[in-house]
């Protein structure tokens, strides 16, 4: 059975439990980079099972979900409240053909978005951490909550890269 949108928020905030989500979220780009090092393209592209991502793939998702989060933390700091509009990942997937997309190019986006993206965070005022967009399908997300998420996110995922790449040696 599928996961609701509140079991999905709940297992991303877990990941964060007691730790500093703007510091995990810095520290991200650099420990993926050291997780992919030395892997070779076969490693990186290897599906794990039929319908699973793979390493590239899943690479390509955290550049593009860093692109939907940019945007979103400008809409929400720009104008409290605004709606949020959910994507679905499996057809940026297939449109953006994930599977073909070169491994590194990827980490380089990932990388840079997610500097600019801690570069604006840490330069608005803490009041504006409060202001919130409404999701389309989890409801109110503040800039505090966001920031939570998104760093639950890259660990679930870095997780599953770990996983893969321990089966593909």
């Amino acid at each position: 059975m599928p996961e609701t949108p509140q079991q999905y928020t709940q297992r991303m905030l877990s990941y964060t439990d007691k730790k500093e989500p703007l510091a995990m979220q810095q520290a991200a780009p650099k420990k993926l980079a050291a997780l992919l090092r030395g892997k070779t393209k076969r490693q990186l592209t290897r599906r794990p099972a039929p319908g699973k991502w793979s390493v590239a793939e899943i690479l390509a998702h955290l550049a593009d979900a860093e692109v939907a989060i940019s945007w979103r933390l400008r809409q929400i700091v720009s104008s409290n409240g605004v709606a949020i509009q959910a994507f679905d990942q499996d057809a940026w997937a297939a449109t953006m053909d994930y599977q073909h997309r070169d491994p590194k190019q990827y980490l380089d986006t990932y990388r840079a978005l997610r500097e600019t993206n801690i570069a604006v965070l840490k330069s608005i005022s803490k009041e504006l951490w409060a202001n919130y967009g409404v999701h389309q399908e989890r409801g109110n997300e503040s800039i505090s909550h966001i920031v939570s998420m998104t760093a639950g996110h890259d660990v679930n995922h870095f997780l599953q890269a770990q996983k893969i790449l321990k089966k593909a040696r």
